[in-house]
């Protein structure tokens, strides 16, 4: 229950690369994002975002970046390729893809972003690779 409350805090701390192993509620965090059902969901949450980007009003409570959405759809596509495999993938992937579209800061919708959205993309993918190990050991810490 605590972790659905502070749901939003915790994955900022996955997708910044806290251990779901530091803190029980993480943990309990890590293992609801990681379930394919919510990773389809937020799937379909960034296939959602692309014809929104299409057809983005010039006045929105929260415009998108249109402009950067449409030149990122491959990898936005690609991002929910991933999200959608049915494979293991690491809890800081998932968030880090969450974060992408729930923070007003990021680059889907902050023209300040210090990141680009191909960037930040980028790193949710690499992260969401099944070859990336699930749990740090002190040599891949």
């Amino acid at each position: 229950m605590l972790a659905r409350v502070f749901g939003a805090a915790l994955t900022r701390q996955l997708a910044a690369g806290r251990p779901p192993e530091a803190a029980r509620l993480l943990a309990v965090r890590a293992q609801e994002i990681v379930r394919l059902n919510n990773r389809q969901a937020l799937a379909r949450d960034w296939i959602h975002l692309l014809r929104a980007a299409r057809r983005a009003p010039r006045i929105a409570a929260v415009p998108v970046r249109a402009d950067r959405i449409a030149a990122a759809e491959p990898a936005i596509r690609e991002l929910a390729r991933c999200l959608t495999a049915p494979l293991p993938v690491t809890a800081q992937g998932v968030a880090m893809a969450s974060v992408l579209l729930t923070d007003v800061t990021s680059p889907v919708y902050s023209r300040h972003s210090p990141v680009t959205l191909a960037a930040a993309l980028d790193a949710a993918m690499a992260q969401l690779d099944p070859a990336v190990p699930l749990m740090r050991t002190p040599q891949t810490a």
